[in-house]
């Protein structure tokens, strides 16, 4: 991701568009050969404080990055019937292109990496919760399961953006092509294919000003974002389970987790994730502020933030992924610390299939519930005051529940039937996940640099 935003790769680029127009034009100009060849020999020779140092004097930045190109090559045969938006807008919409590419191989990693826990744990009972209250139980392989088929849908999203991301061609000052084909004519037609072929685009915008519309910028930003989503869920959520207990994302030997308190073992990886996730929200913001803001066929205001929110949102999503990653690849499940609670809460969690087996049974349903609700509130205050009481004797002795002790407690005996269809959803999501990553071998073997 550095490569692709680096000012070094920015400007090889630029001058590879460069030399690609001055090929096309040389018949029609009688550009020689030799020359595009001296153009050719210097592509590497980039020197960043001598261009900084043009564009001190010129205050310009692309005015600068010609004088720079044309003295090593000791030719003025670049940028011929072009503006400055002709080789910037080109060559970012090339290193968007590029970045979502490698994020799409990224994302297809941790989607492999999602399925791979999801199957791991696709059948271990946790207890589940709503508003972060113990509600029923679910498996631990459904959540990883759950947070796939979220980033699945945004891995969708991705693809299609992809397909459909356009480039600008060279359509002059004010995007009428006037320059273009006062040089080469009719041409100009043939010009915007082969730049399109050059920088790997399918789809070349047809009308456009002297910038292409912002709000394409926002489609970007705004698919990077939803792709935070699932792994930024996924980091609360192990926060959560980590708080209780009952997972760790990964502690290293000679990790520290507080310079005061030795006990600590912080999730610090899944805080990073989550304070990356609202950094990139930042950059979504910045960007939303100038889509819809163009002025006629465009002007300049928006550089300043493009030239932050465009790269920094990339490294900020490349950063969540790779963190992502090493989380999944160090993350333990302490089943033992898992089933201790799923002890404590099970009484509670089964007031559900006690309602369900009750109706069953005759009872009526508001009737049941209400009675539910008054012995298991009581049962768990009396617990949290230090006084426990057993909610299975309190309810095969109530009434309205038509169901003994014997009943009860076969209902509470078989735990797999507490799950629902948790491992069937997590096996049809992990199916979908392998077939939308089959065409990214290199997803099953990826292996994230180590943080920090």
């Amino acid at each position: 991701m550095r490569e692709i935003w680096s000012a070094e790769s920015k400007i090889r680029a630029e001058r590879k568009l460069w030399i690609a127009v001055a090929k096309f034009q040389s018949k029609a100009l009688s550009i020689p050969d030799s020359a595009i060849k001296d153009y050719e020999k210097v592509v590497e020779k980039i020197d960043l404080a001598s261009i900084d140092n043009r564009e001190k004097q010129s205050r310009h930045d692309v005015k600068a990055r010609i004088d720079e190109f044309n003295e090593l090559a000791g030719h003025q045969f670049i940028h011929l019937g072009m503006t400055s938006r002709d080789l910037t807008e080109n060559i970012e919409a090339f290193q968007i292109r590029s970045a979502l590419l490698l994020i799409q191989e990224r994302t297809a990693a941790l989607l492999f990496q999602l399925a791979e826990r999801a199957t791991k744990y696709a059948e271990l009972p946790i207890v589940a919760r709503t508003h972060n209250v113990p509600a029923q139980l679910t498996t631990l392989g459904k959540r990883f399961a759950t947070v796939g088929e979220e980033l699945l849908f945004s891995f969708e999203r991705l693809n299609n953006l992809i397909e459909r991301y356009p480039n600008r061609g060279i359509k002059g000052p004010v995007g009428t092509e006037q320059d273009s084909r006062d040089l080469i004519g009719d041409n100009q037609i043939e010009l915007e294919k082969l730049i399109a072929t050059n920088l790997g685009f399918t789809k070349t915008l047809d009308s456009v000003g002297q910038i292409y519309p912002r709000s394409f910028d926002f489609d970007v930003i705004s698919a990077l974002v939803q792709l935070a989503a699932a792994p930024s869920n996924l980091a609360t959520s192990i926060r959560l389970m980590a708080g209780a207990g009952l997972v760790t994302e990964g502690f290293k030997a000679g990790q520290t987790g507080s310079s005061a308190m030795p006990h600590k073992m912080n999730t610090r990886s899944c805080e990073r994730i989550n304070g990356l996730a609202a950094v990139l929200s930042g950059y979504l913001t910045m960007i939303s502020q100038i889509s819809g803001g163009q002025w006629n066929e465009g002007d300049v205001s928006d550089s300043v933030v493009r030239r932050v929110a465009l790269s920094d949102a990339f490294f900020a999503l490349d950063g969540i992924i790779e963190t992502t990653l090493t989380v999944l690849t160090e993350f333990g499940a302490f089943e033992a610390r898992i089933n201790e609670e799923i002890d404590a809460e099970l009484p509670f969690l089964a007031t559900t299939k006690f309602l369900m087996a009750a109706i069953k049974n005759g009872a009526p349903r508001e009737a049941a519930h209400e009675a539910l609700k008054e012995l298991s509130t009581k049962a768990l205050l009396a617990r949290q005051s230090g006084k426990p009481i057993s909610l299975i004797d309190a309810i095969a002795t109530e009434p309205r529940i038509p169901l003994d002790k014997r009943a009860l407690e076969t209902l509470l005996s078989n735990r797999g039937e507490f799950i629902g269809n948790a491992p069937l959803q997590t096996a049809r999501v992990v199916v979908r996940i392998k077939s939308a990553i089959s065409k990214f071998p290199n997803a099953t073997t990826y292996k994230p640099s180590e943080i920090r």
